[in-house]
């Protein structure tokens, strides 16, 4: 009697996304070809652009029939303690040294197959490094009540999998983490341990997976090995049923694993409670300090003009809008605060969102899709990277600010509409796009430019028009997106651009469409905000006198620093030691924050200062002296 091997492969891109084959008899192929292709279509690692299907017979009476590893699960709080029960099973398996095999972990992350490692010598054998070694031609066997093949079951799968490789000649054991991002269970197996479940080994949403398949013996038997792996056909009989354990679980237990692993490397985020108006100096803690890490640059949300118009707009409008500006809540003030920014930014029309991180997101995901493709600098904001993923469409890293790599990038992916996206100041270096030549590509390639000024905005440019005026007024991108919660002082996000842009992002932008529009009262402050900054374009000169100022503290103090915006980094490396230098400059009045990992990369913590219009001379020499102090007294010496 013949039976039928049908093997399904998902790619996108030349890039394996997905892979599963059955063993069944001729009436199940045509229900188990439709199964396997929707589960090939639709992947959490995307969908493919190419799928293949090989179906095969096969002789039955070639098929080994092998009994189902027994199976165990051990839960574990964190990644960090599964790699741990890795660490222990190769111990069990006499294994003197785990940590050099675990160390070829991340070598099978882009492998379609698995890494044969000889256990003594700790060479590869694999004939192809590439693609390595593929166990194939199994399934379970389905006859005595097993798996019944609809839909995907990992446990499954990977026992019949396990099984075959712990009866592969030569294999002492196996190491599997699945590359899915939405499944963190992995496993480790042998024909003496049996099939151990470790509930997680990864973090939720990484793609990094593979398996290491344990050889010992002679070089000269490798063939035989991958032979068995690649050709005995199997069936696996008599998969134990996965069981919850029946003892209470704290389904939070993750969360506690989580906080703890944040604490212990120097990353777990506290509150620091202010109790006055965002100011140069505020009350936090019960005392006067001066603070050194707000957005705030211009020190808005204390003029009077500012405050009187807000209280005014409150007495009048009330303190809510009452519904999204599609429905209920477009006022009067909602649409001279567009017109404002418009003329502010010198474009034809622009649009208010709730948060620059809405705006951010619902612009690139409404202007672009899954066949476009977005070019982005790699220190980009969160919100901009948060946005390309929602869009589905293709991003592309380029080196951070440089053009050159850029346009390479773009020769490399030609795309038939393509958007380019940068900070205009970057948020944690303070450092600005090259927008000249940024711009430059844009238009000779045919792709859209969109900058983030969330920190240009009343920062740079003579009168605090940004980056356009920061160069001049001679390049300007396609889409200039904007906060209102930074040196302007209120709360929101913008977009501004051509008139059309802007319909279009009104009809399609659903950050925008199915949000509560934002009160009244903060469309006021933000409109009169920007009506003193026109006026007083000195308050933009004190900012940017003092930045030039406070630098020059520090350098005279030996500590060499620039900067054109508001933003100072000073790196300081080590997350510990960056929290230490923070807290001791909060004990002596100076509120700074350390900034670390995510929000930069790992070794790289710093504090980072933002000065603001308002602050004196004598405060910033001051802070300056403190700064300098402590890094000594700490033994932090970046420069």
């Amino acid at each position: 009697m013949s039976l039928y091997s049908i093997k399904m492969r998902a790619s996108t891109n030349q890039t394996h996304i997905s892979g599963a084959e059955k063993i069944i008899p001729y009436d199940q192929i045509g229900p188990f070809v439709n199964q396997l292709v929707q589960r090939g279509m639709h992947h959490p690692k995307g969908n493919p652009d190419s799928l293949n299907l090989k179906i095969e017979t096969i002789d039955e009476r070639d098929i080994l029939y092998i009994e189902a590893l027994p199976v165990r699960t051990i839960e574990v709080g964190s990644c960090r303690d599964g790699i741990e029960e890795i660490r222990k099973f190769l111990l069990s398996l006499g294994l003197a040294h785990p940590d050099n095999i675990l160390r070829f972990l991340s070598e099978t992350y882009a492998m379609r197959g698995a890494i044969l490692l000889d256990v003594d010598t700790l060479e590869r054998l694999e004939p192809d490094g590439k693609r390595g070694v593929r166990a194939t031609y199994m399934d379970a066997d389905r006859t005595s009540g097993g798996p019944s093949g609809n839909g995907k079951d990992h446990y499954a799968e990977a026992i019949v999998l396990a099984t075959k490789v712990a009866h592969a000649p030569n294999l002492i054991g196996e190491i599997c983490i699945s590359d899915d991002p939405d499944y963190v269970t992995g496993y480790v197996a042998s024909k003496t341990t049996g099939y151990t479940r470790i509930t997680k080994m990864k973090e939720l949403g990484s793609e990094n997976g593979g398996r290491i398949f344990l050889y010992r013996g002679r070089r000269e038997d490798v063939a035989k090995t991958i032979s068995f792996l690649e050709k005995q056909p199997v069936i696996v009989r008599n998969i134990q049923p996965l069981e919850v354990p029946t003892h209470a679980i704290d389904k939070f237990s993750f969360i506690d694993a989580a906080l703890q692993e944040m604490q212990e490397a120097h990353l777990y985020r506290s509150l620091k409670t202010v109790q006055s108006a965002q100011s140069s100096t505020v009350q936090s803690h019960g005392r006067e300090m001066i603070m050194m890490a707000s957005n705030s640059y211009l020190d808005m949300s204390r003029v009077e003009e500012v405050r009187d118009y807000a209280a005014y707009a409150l007495k009048k409008y009330g303190t809510g809008s009452g519904g999204s500006r599609l429905t209920t809540g477009n006022t009067i003030l909602h649409e001279m605060l567009e017109n404002k920014i418009a003329e502010f930014k010198h474009t034809e029309a622009a649009l208010v969102f709730n948060t620059g991180y809405v705006a951010n997101l619902a612009t690139i995901s409404a202007l672009m899709e899954k066949p476009d493709i977005i070019f982005s600098d790699e220190l980009n904001h969160a919100s901009i990277i948060d946005g390309c993923r929602l869009s589905g469409a293709k991003t592309v890293i380029y080196r951070h600010n440089d053009m050159r790599d850029l346009e390479e990038k773009i020769l490399a992916n030609p795309c038939h509409k393509g958007l380019i996206v940068s900070d205009a100041v970057f948020s944690m270096d303070g450092d600005i796009v090259n927008l000249p030549q940024l711009v430059q590509i844009a238009d000779r390639y045919h792709l859209l430019s969109m900058v983030d000024e969330a920190h240009a905005t009343g920062v740079i440019g003579k009168t605090g028009g940004g980056i356009v005026e920061h160069y001049h007024n001679t390049y300007r991108p396609d889409i200039v997106m904007g906060t209102l919660s930074k040196a302007i002082g209120s709360e929101g996000g913008f977009v501004c651009g051509r008139k059309n842009l802007i319909d279009y992002l009104r009809n399609k932008a659903r950050g925008f469409i199915f949000s509560t529009s934002l009160s009244p009262v903060t469309m006021a402050a933000s409109y009169k905000a920007l009506e003193f900054i026109e006026k007083n374009p000195q308050r933009v000169t004190d900012l940017q006198n003092n930045v030039q100022f406070f630098c020059d503290c520090l350098r005279q103090r030996g500590l060499p620093v620039s900067s054109d915006t508001g933003i100072i980094p000073i790196i300081i490396g080590d997350e510990e030691k960056a929290l230490q230098v923070s807290q001791e400059l909060f004990n002596r009045g100076y509120y700074i924050s350390a900034i670390r990992y995510p929000t930069v990369k790992r070794g790289s913590a710093r504090l980072r200062i933002a000065l603001m219009a308002t602050h004196t001379q004598d405060q910033l020499q001051r802070a300056a002296s403190a700064i300098v102090q402590i890094l000594k007294e700490k033994e932090v010496l970046p420069w």
